[in-house]
């Protein structure tokens, strides 16, 4: 299970991103670090989803408090990979919008979450996960969805956006 598992990794490192992006697996900080910048400049912040309790219940619902979006014309996104150490696929996502969000579960646990919009899925491949089950094809709708806790959403740093971080 272990091996299979870290072939779809290195298989996901591997692909061809969508066209006109740009992709990178990061196995250390460091080099996340220096792709963000290499990419984005110096000025950056890493933001990801952020749960504020320590007995949570993750699988609730949860009411919206605040949306705020971020001034981003240009983000990189990481995400977590499974392997038996840090991997993120890192990709320069265009077409997209980034927000961040305030929740509070129906346990009071509070969240604070990063979401991304797709807004251009043109480019997507058609059989894609998402459209499937959303019932949509691509181009045809703005696609959103939170980033997990152990994803990475790096912006480009501005005194305007810092209060949402």
């Amino acid at each position: 299970m272990e091996a299979k598992m870290m072939k779809q990794t290195i298989d996901i490192c591997e692909q061809k991103g969508v066209e006109g992006e740009e992709i990178f697996c990061a196995t250390s900080l460091e080099s996340m670090i220096d792709f963000a910048t290499t990419k984005l400049g110096k000025e950056v912040k890493a933001l990801s989803t952020e749960v504020y309790a320590k007995d949570a219940t993750p699988s609730q619902n949860y009411k919206i408090e605040s949306v705020k979006k971020l001034n981003a014309n240009k983000l990189l996104v990481c995400h977590r990979l499974n392997y038996t150490y840090a991997v993120f696929y890192c990709h320069i996502s265009f077409g997209t919008e980034s927000y961040v969000t305030s929740l509070e579960g129906t346990d009071g646990t509070k969240v604070k979450t990063v979401v991304i919009c797709h807004t251009d899925t043109s480019k997507w491949d058609p059989k894609h996960i998402t459209f499937q089950l959303l019932k949509v094809t691509p181009g045809s709708a703005t696609i959103c969805h939170f980033l997990p806790e152990d994803h990475v959403l790096w912006v480009r740093s501005s005194k305007k956006d810092t209060q949402y971080m």
